[in-house]
């Protein structure tokens, strides 16, 4: 594969995006090669003919990456979350990094609120148990959302965006950010973790992955919870230590758990964890695929996002007008 540097300035996708931004970044006067099934090895030999690089998750923006890509001004990350962008490295190098968090914050604060309403009325078992010839109302008898106090940990975009999908159901929710004070609104009330571990009914997690916030949610961690919880991680699997989660889960700590993302994904891989099979046939634990912000509706709007925070940096900055 052999991609020649040539004007104007051209700008990869290496990941697949929706066609809207590929759109919007021809008209932005960007030559624009997308090429979603590109490998790591190909985008390394390739790089250094772009000014622009787009990506989700496929392989990691590392320093062999960067260091490949000599002519790079800007990486967009199609999602939330930016742990597999070294950004210390890209900002050494004068690159920008921007990714789409207002693109998936309603898909994920619906799935959080879908995995917590199918936990606490036990909708899995139930249905396993009818298409069985099972008929056991008392086992799967649920519990109300209607005033219990939601524990919401980071209150950004996909925090807020949970907390206000919440508001008709009559809950209280309170919400800790160490990155932040002064945010109360009126979906959710400034708390301090004391609080949270006080008086949360339900805990979700929507922080991102950081040195400091890796295996966060351990045993020791759990064990400050005063009420027994619903636990919802959406956020980062490797925040939070399976183990912990279904040591808690025995003992009653966690009355249910909803994960969304796991230590280790993808099999065989996930197969191979000392964990894994505990969590598989556990009728206490919901799991999805990492999709929590992945819907057909998110898959355009990121695009979108993207493409206007794009638009904007050509905008302000010199440096990148094309």
């Amino acid at each position: 594969m052999n991609l020649q540097e040539n004007n104007p300035p051209k700008f990869l996708i290496a990941d697949d995006l929706h066609p809207a931004f590929k759109e919007a970044v021809q008209s932005f006067g960007f030559d624009v090669d997308d090429l979603p099934l590109i490998t790591r090895q190909e985008a390394l030999e390739n790089l250094s003919a772009y000014a622009g690089l787009a990506i989700r998750s496929k392989f990691n923006i590392d320093k062999e990456v960067l260091d490949a890509a000599t002519n790079l001004k800007f990486i967009a990350r199609a999602g939330s979350g930016m742990d597999n962008i070294d950004e210390e490295a890209a900002r050494e190098r004068g690159i920008i990094c921007i990714n789409a968090p207002e693109g998936n914050r309603d898909a994920v604060g619906e799935h959080a609120i879908g995995m917590l309403l199918s936990l606490m009325n036990n909708f899995r078992n139930a249905d396993i148990e009818i298409r069985n010839g099972i008929w056991d109302r008392e086992s799967n008898r649920g519990y109300e959302l209607k005033g219990k106090v939601v524990g919401i940990i980071g209150y950004g975009n996909n925090g807020r965006s949970l907390a206000k999908k919440l508001k008709g159901f009559e809950v209280r929710v309170i919400a800790y950010d160490k990155y932040k004070t002064g945010f109360s609104d009126e979906y959710a009330r400034e708390v301090s973790m004391e609080e949270i571990v006080k008086f949360s009914d339900v805990l979700s997690l929507h922080i991102p992955l950081t040195k400091e916030t890796r295996q966060l949610v351990n045993d020791e961690y759990l064990l400050h919870f005063r009420k027994p919880i619903f636990f919802i991680n959406s956020a980062r699997g490797e925040i939070v230590n399976t183990q912990a989660v279904l040591n808690a889960i025995r003992s009653g700590k966690i009355l249910g758990a909803g994960l969304d993302v796991l230590e280790v994904e993808k099999f065989p891989k996930l197969k191979e964890q000392s964990w894994f099979n505990e969590l598989a046939e556990s009728g206490k634990v919901l799991l999805s695929p990492h999709i929590a912000g992945w819907t057909f509706d998110s898959y355009r709007k990121i695009s979108e996002v993207l493409a206007e925070k794009l638009w904007q940096l050509k905008s302000e900055y010199k440096n990148l007008e094309i």
